[in-house]
């Protein structure tokens, strides 16, 4: 049987690694994602219904836009049971396809949960963009140096802290990180 931990992992897989058949496994037939996007440097639709919209909008067009992506769950432990999480604090490091670009973005996940014939499945996501800035980063060196300094897929909030100070420490060119060492803060 599914747990929590393990539907979020398998989001991250489905969406990372181009996987769209693990949303059809992981997501009710008729789940609801929806966004709230604080940034114009990105965008989604404000509502998607069904796992294979789901499916299509986090992994199929995502792809045609972003590679290279691994989303981090930043907490120190999962905070919610096997019906909801109501804040989920992510960080995602990826390159835009089409002009090589680093994406660095922030945010917040909530999800729900129901038991069923197939055992626990996501039956709603709400997805927060807090920031997705863009860098220049042909060569994809600073892409590579960020995903391999931070463990996938947990990541717990002073290892975040540590990290990035560490690398704008020793290469003035990660100053832009200083906006990320931190997660997103809880929604009042």
């Amino acid at each position: 049987m599914n747990t929590p931990k393990d539907l979020l992992e398998k989001y991250l897989q489905a969406k990372d690694l181009n996987r769209p058949s693990l949303i059809l496994d992981c997501y009710t037939p008729d789940a609801v994602l929806t966004y709230s996007i604080a940034t114009d440097t990105i965008s989604f639709p404000d509502k998607v219904l069904g796992a294979d919209a789901i499916a299509q909008t986090l992994v199929r067009d995502f792809r045609k836009n972003f590679d290279c992506c691994k989303t981090y769950y930043v907490c120190d432990r999962i905070a919610g049971d096997d019906r909801r999480i109501d804040f989920m604090p992510w960080l995602v490091i990826m390159r835009q396809v089409s002009n090589t670009a680093l994406r660095v973005g922030k945010g917040y996940y909530r999800w729900r949960f129901e038991s069923g014939a197939r055992g626990l499945q996501v039956c709603a996501m709400h997805i927060r963009i807090e920031r997705m800035d863009i860098f220049e980063d042909r060569n994809a060196k600073m892409l590579a140096v960020l995903q391999s300094a931070l463990p996938y897929p947990w990541l717990p909030p002073a290892t975040l802290r540590e990290t990035f100070a560490r690398l704008m420490k020793q290469a003035p060119g990660f100053a832009f990180l200083d906006v990320f060492r931190e997660p997103v803060g809880k929604p009042a």
